[in-house]
């Protein structure tokens, strides 16, 4: 790689003018805390922030965000004075956009995160925690309630709480584990924090070396922190605020006074989807989603997975166009740019396929149905486990005791359905058992 300066305030002058941030990142305030400083948020969260203030004029909206894991990330972006690129790219020999962001104007790691929150220039608090981030105990649950603690103290006033995440209803979900474990704070909780739901989408792929190569040439300084992604993008918010917020809408959110159907969709159609094709291409040695996808027997079950499976299903808003957005959904599936990786994508199926495909399975049979294909995700995903030299996974230990004890496709079925789907009917075994056998 050519020897280059680093992104940072100092050099923001030497970006060609097109790359350059909508707002000056020097002149903006934080009014923004956000937890989970990784790719997907990058590539989402600020894009939208820093749209809505370039679109309003509003400097208040800079976001704070905390590293919950890495301090490697938290550190390379400190050092880029929070600044960084976004990379969309569509498959293409050009990117279909780059620019830098300046939108992230403070970072933290960790429980430093709680201090923060007392400033009550900050109303609104975002999460992308992944679904591991609201079990019991977590790190985050805890680092929120003692931030919610510290601004009740300091008398910072109200303020929301709002989840990024892959979870059905993921505003109830966060309140109830944020009410659960603030003890004393629950009265003042309730009557000063709003929890709306939110859907968000965007596939963010972790960024390759050829990728900050390319972003590096063509900004003419190292970029250490930049993210690769595709052109589209999403994000649905309940509309319940406590207190100020960003005018998101004037990014292209969507606000609106119930999340549930378009995350329904998103969930059981996009992630529902994603599932099925990480774990039959992991099943067929395919390394990246695009891979998988490109075989026509796996497109084929996808396409069969949300036509016949999840779309009857679905409570459609009105005025939405269900078959144009599974058309994007394939095109988004099949991009190579991406290089999704089907490892990453299969990572908690024990968390994911409980909210993803178990409810259509069980919904289907109640309707007398036969969901072939929502049973074959489950069946790989199975299969999976009992293959896979490592488990990325919170139930890693049991699920692995468990296949250990299965010779058939039968006794895995036994062995793994109880751990996601503890309520099955006796339906859904025979399904499953009947499409893990094509895969034994």
């Amino acid at each position: 790689m050519t020897d280059r300066p680093l992104l940072g305030l100092g050099t923001l002058d030497r970006l060609p003018a097109a790359s350059r941030p909508l707002i000056d990142p020097a002149k903006t305030e934080v009014g923004v805390l956000h937890l989970g400083l990784g790719v997907f948020h990058r590539a989402h969260q600020v894009v939208y922030t820093e749209e809505a203030m370039a679109a309003t004029g509003e400097t208040r909206w800079g976001i704070c965000a905390a590293g919950m894991r890495s301090r490697a990330t938290v550190d390379a972006v400190a050092a880029q004075d929070g600044l960084f690129s976004v990379l969309a790219r569509d498959g293409g020999p050009a990117p279909v956009e780059l620019r830098v962001y300046g939108a992230l104007r403070e970072t933290r790691f960790g429980a430093e995160v709680a201090d923060r929150l007392a400033d009550p220039r900050i109303t609104v608090v975002t999460l992308t925690v992944t679904e591991k981030g609201y079990l019991p105990g977590s790190d985050a649950i805890a680092w929120l309630v003692a931030g919610l603690e510290r601004r009740a103290a300091a008398g910072a006033g109200p303020v929301t709480v709002l989840s990024c995440d892959n979870i059905p209803h993921n505003g109830r979900v966060l309140a109830d584990a944020v009410l659960a474990a603030a003890g004393h704070l629950r009265g003042w909780i309730e009557e000063n924090v709003a929890f709306p739901s939110s859907m968000v989408d965007r596939m963010v792929p972790y960024a390759r070396p050829e990728d900050l190569e390319q972003v590096a040439a063509a900004l003419g300084v190292t970029d250490r922190a930049a993210v690769a992604t595709e052109p589209f993008r999403q994000w649905v918010i309940e509309d319940r605020f406590a207190a100020g917020r960003p005018a998101w809408e004037k990014a292209g959110a969507l606000l609106v006074p119930d999340v549930a159907p378009y995350e329904l969709m998103k969930l059981r159609l996009l992630n529902g989807g994603h599932s099925l094709i990480a774990y039959l291409g992991l099943l067929h040695g395919c390394e990246t989603i695009a891979e998988a996808v490109s075989r026509d027997d796996i497109a084929a079950a996808v396409r069969a997975l949300m036509d016949e499976d999840v779309t009857p299903t679905l409570p459609v808003p009105e005025g939405f166009d269900l078959a144009a957005y599974k058309h994007t959904l394939m095109q988004r599936f099949a991009n190579p740019a991406l290089r999704h990786q089907t490892l990453k994508v299969a990572e908690d199926g024990s968390l994911k396929l409980p909210v993803r495909l178990v409810p259509v399975l069980r919904e289907r049979l109640a309707a007398g149905a036969t969901p072939t294909h929502a049973a074959l995700a489950i069946a790989a995903w199975m299969r999976w486990v009992s293959l896979a030299p490592r488990l990325d996974d919170p139930l890693a230990d049991k699920l692995r005791a468990a296949a250990a004890t299965a010779t058939n496709p039968r006794s895995l079925v036994d062995a793994l359905l109880p751990l996601i789907a503890p309520d099955a009917p006796p339906e859904a075994t025979d399904l499953i058992t009947d499409r893990l056998a094509t895969l034994w």
